[in-house]
């Protein structure tokens, strides 16, 4: 898949004993907790956040399939997307520190030499449904969607060269990553939240606005 490839270059909870933590009392009567190895007294104890998800419920046997096959194709294609984000950030950061224009075209081409190297092979192999998942991750991942990254990186010609091969797939590269609207994403979300509790991954937190509870909240629980 070259119009896909070419663009790559639980929660812990904190537990104090007695013998490391102490609370003490100021003489305004607002209580304060010392933790042991810091010398800042805090009014409170900051944990990390935690995602509630209800049992998986399914209308009917179907739907059970569908969800499954979803969460096999998601859990297959997400760390190609992370890794898509990952390399752009890189990326990004290394050419700021690059001033001359046709260096930093030159070192964009060998990072993508690079990852061509590295994973094209394995890309070539994914399902056209797996392809397009991807692009709706990369959009997750990195605000971006993957037709804007290729016109950033490469050319504007580039990119809609590229989108029309991928149309031909039934895969567009313009795909948003859009759980609000679309009953499909909205799945998607739900299953990398589920992997990440359960640690099969390292869930990133996207750039795209929305929040998991308010799209509960639209779609329900039950599948």
């Amino acid at each position: 898949m070259k119009y896909i490839y070419i663009l790559f270059f639980s929660v812990p909870f904190m537990l104090f004993s007695q013998e490391t933590n102490e609370t003490v009392q100021d003489t305004t009567d607002v209580e304060y907790v010392i933790i042991a190895g810091d010398s800042i007294v805090q009014k409170s104890i900051y944990l990390d956040e935690i995602v509630l998800l209800d049992k998986l419920r399914f209308k009917n046997k179907e739907g059970r399939r569908r969800y499954l096959i979803l969460r096999r194709k998601t859990l297959k294609v997400y760390p190609y997307a992370k890794l898509a984000a990952d390399r752009l950030r890189a990326l990004n950061t290394k050419l700021a520190t690059i001033s001359k224009k046709r260096h930093k075209k030159k070192y964009a081409k060998k990072v993508q030499k690079y990852i061509e190297e590295q994973f094209s092979e394995e890309l070539k192999k994914l399902t056209k449904t797996e392809g397009q998942i991807l692009v709706k991750l990369i959009h997750r991942q990195t605000g971006e969607t993957a037709f804007n990254l290729i016109k950033t990186l490469r050319s504007g010609w580039r990119a809609f060269w590229y989108n029309s091969t991928a149309y031909m797939f039934n895969i567009s590269l313009k795909r948003e990553y859009n759980p609000m609207e679309v009953e499909e994403d909205y799945l998607i979300e739900n299953i990398l939240i589920r992997a990440w509790q359960d640690g099969h991954l390292k869930l990133v937190k996207s750039p795209l606005n929305f929040e998991y509870f308010n799209l509960t909240n639209k779609w329900g629980t039950i599948y």
